[in-house]
């Protein structure tokens, strides 16, 4: 199902919402069978719930949709999408109850609500069409639902058919279809490039290491996305268990979030330099792989000790953060499924970020609530900096004792980001654990809606 709005239309149905408790204020010049009706079901307008009214024939001329409380919804981060799930076939069209501050919001989680992963069954998904309430800008919707599709497909498809191959594929497709640049350095090449994380990271796997890097733009200011492409994640040899390595297709999430950014970025047609730089490995184990306490030499020169080598994406990220430090853009973002002390500070649902200044948190902040995104700014507390220094190299790639992981992770990739004033970092889960309105379980975008709505302002577009 394209994850579009209706067309207007004079078919398109009537949908009512009704507040918990507003149902007799509705009813209140209805005509006697529709009251009726009503009045036999159990319909009280609890949120997500639906009452199909009947014409005299039987056949449908609208519904009731339960928009519950202002509490209910505050638990609810697309209320309206709950109610899709619940209407037939066809098109329909909100024709009172909801606020014109949440048209925008709610239209998008209706959209979204179409999102199904079908690449390998046949998979259903709500059948009810929406058309655009009056006012919302329905092309940046539309093109904000399909950046969600992309980055939720590439989360979701499994390893054997997303290594760094597939992802470069996929970048490769999408700077075709957006008259982008792709640049690829691969395999030994990344030695001679000055990649040396990048290549120890993943040379152990069958499908060699790489460096993607894609540009869009020639006029505005320099955006620079880093996101990290971990294929998957065995823990290389400081192996997981295998509790912990059964979502590891995920740990690209980094990698696709940027993707599904930067595709909303070239069709919203912003003026800016957009360039996204995605370091693409499989961190796998055989006789090449890197071992701990190695230490490894960095493009910045920056030696790191390898005290675990499951701690590999804040190596490849530290290689392509150096990379686009050496341009000095106006804003550099990285993100990355970096640490489960993110999701034990804030859990699976709210993002952590860090911002080298304050008028970039500042703008995130404010983007998040309108987008429906949410974010939480972490620091980058500068007395940890001796956390990640063990003495023997510059720098520990997975200091001990286990306190404020996500942080010491931020403090090691900013210290590859030395020229460029305005960083900030997205410490990220990129996944859904079970369904909820407007987001089916499995891979989800964590952040691009809200650093896309944060740009005007931090770039002054």
């Amino acid at each position: 199902m394209p994850l579009t709005f209706a067309a207007h239309s004079e078919s398109a149905l009537p949908l009512h919402l009704i507040e918990a408790g507003g149902v007799d204020a509705w009813l209140d010049g209805q005509p006697d069978r529709i009251r009726a009706w009503v009045g036999a079901s159990t319909f009280t307008g609890a949120q997500g719930t639906a009452l199909i009214l009947p014409g005299e024939d039987g056949t449908p001329i609208g519904a009731l949709g339960g928009y519950g409380s202002a509490a209910s919804r505050a638990r609810t981060r697309f209320p309206l999408a709950a109610i899709a799930a619940q209407l037939p076939e066809g098109p329909w069209q909100v024709a009172s109850g909801l606020p014109d501050a949440a048209a925008e919001i709610e239209a998008l989680g209706w959209l979204l609500s179409g999102y199904t992963f079908d690449r390998y069954r046949a998979q259903s998904a709500p059948v009810a069409r929406l058309v655009a309430p009056d006012g919302v800008d329905a092309a940046r919707l539309e093109t904000l639902a399909a950046a969600e599709a992309l980055t939720r497909d590439l989360v979701n498809t499994p390893a054997a058919d997303m290594g760094p191959e597939a992802l470069e594929a996929a970048a490769r497709s999408l700077a075709e279809a957006r008259g982008a640049t792709i640049e690829v350095t691969t395999g030994d090449a990344l030695l001679a490039a000055n990649f040396p994380m990048i290549h120890a990271v993943g040379r152990a796997a069958d499908q060699d290491p790489r460096l993607i890097d894609m540009r869009w733009g020639s006029e505005g200011p320099a955006v620079t996305l880093v996101g990290k492409g971990v294929c998957f994640d065995t823990g290389g040899l400081n192996l997981k268990p295998a509790g912990s390595m059964g979502l590891m297709k995920k740990d690209m999430g980094g990698a696709a979030n940027v993707l599904g950014l930067a595709q909303a970025i070239m069709a919203l047609g912003l003026k800016v330099r957009l360039r996204v730089l995605i370091p693409a490995v499989e961190n796998s184990v055989s006789d090449e792989s890197f071992r701990p306490q190695d230490i490894l030499t960095s493009r910045k020169g920056l030696t790191v000790e390898i005290n675990n080598t499951d701690a590999e994406g804040r190596l490849v990220l530290a290689d392509a953060l150096a990379l686009a430090d050496e341009e000095t853009p106006d804003l550099i973002v990285s993100m990355a499924t970096l640490t489960g002390a993110a999701r034990v500070a804030l859990g699976a649902d709210i993002a952590p970020f860090y911002a080298t200044e304050d008028r970039i948190a500042a703008a995130f902040e404010a983007a998040a609530g309108p987008a429906a995104d949410p974010v939480w700014r972490l620091p980058f507390h500068t007395p940890y900096e001796e956390m990640i220094e063990p003495g023997i190299a510059d720098l520990d790639n997975a200091p001990k004792g286990g306190f404020a992981g996500s942080i010491t992770a931020a403090l090691f990739l900013r210290r590859f980001v030395t020229d460029t004033p305005a960083y900030a970092h997205f410490d990220i889960f990129s996944w859904q654990q079970s369904a909820a309105p407007g987001r089916t379980k499995g891979g989800l975008g964590q952040g691009p809606r809200t650093i896309l709505g944060a740009l005007p302002d931090l770039l002054g577009l």
